[in-house]
């Protein structure tokens, strides 16, 4: 090896370097843009939620009424067949 060569290979190693450097900070850059879009994305399901679940208490309970209706309405049906066998 010569004395020519070593510059080169220094000056091929700093490009090196800096090119792993510069790779590394836009990879990180990436990661940090797509941490705050999934948090984002996250902000506004939790904002949804809060929103539905209201709606979703209501529901069940008239989900429950009209079990209790149904229920009702068979027994009702069952004693007017039973009349109008008689």
């Amino acid at each position: 090896m010569t004395e020519r060569d070593t510059p080169n290979t220094a000056r091929v190693d700093l490009r090196i370097t800096l090119a792993i450097l510069v790779t590394i900070t836009l990879e990180a850059v990436a990661g940090l843009l797509w941490i705050g879009a999934a948090a984002q994305r996250l902000d506004a399901l939790e904002q949804q939620n809060v929103r539905t679940s209201p709606i979703s208490e209501r529901m069940a309970r008239l989900e429950t009424e009209m079990i209790a209706l149904r229920t009702t309405l068979v027994r009702i049906e069952t004693r007017l067949d039973r009349k109008e066998d008689r």
